[in-house]
């Protein structure tokens, strides 16, 4: 299979899900040595998680389908470009490649505006339209002192 037919399932996924009610017009789908191993589309309206886009999705389904926390050597198919938290997700995922079809501006249009959270993200704390207060950050980096001397800690 070819790129093409990747993304074409990627975008026959973002129809079905929408047509379906499970939300918005979005799917993924996690390909590994030329197949696919898992498939996403947005869930966020049907399942109540607005964490439920297709490409989390599909990185929980691939990862659960292939028994590790990574996608190294993997190439995500999305059938638009990725919000911030799913291109935080892709990043975490570790996978070797992201292949988009709609982009940002496109998805604003349709009211999916993604841009106001790509300008929130480089902006000082103090300045972002969500409040955020640090509080007992001495207890909790006793946490991190733990950690980092757990001798069977898993890195990631």
């Amino acid at each position: 299979m070819t790129d093409e037919d990747f993304m074409r399932h990627a975008i026959a996924l973002s129809r079905r899900g929408m047509a379906g009610g499970a939300g918005g017009p979005f799917g993924a789908v996690v390909v590994l040595e030329g197949r696919v191993v898992a498939e996403g589309w947005n869930q966020v309206t049907s399942t109540l998680d607005p964490t439920a886009h297709a490409e989390i999705v599909a990185i929980r389904r691939a990862c659960t389908a292939l028994g590790r926390f990574d996608l190294r050597g993997a190439t995500v198919f999305t059938s638009c470009e990725p919000c911030p938290m799913c291109l935080a997700a892709l990043y975490w995922s570790r996978c070797d490649r992201v292949v988009y079809a709609n982009n940002r501006v496109q998805a604003a249009g349709i009211g999916f505006d993604d841009e106001f959270l790509y300008q929130e993200i480089p902006k000082p704390i103090a300045a972002r339209s969500l409040p955020m207060q640090r509080l007992l950050a001495e207890e909790a980096l006793e946490v991190f002192a733990e950690w980092t001397g757990k001798p069977d800690r898993v890195a990631y």
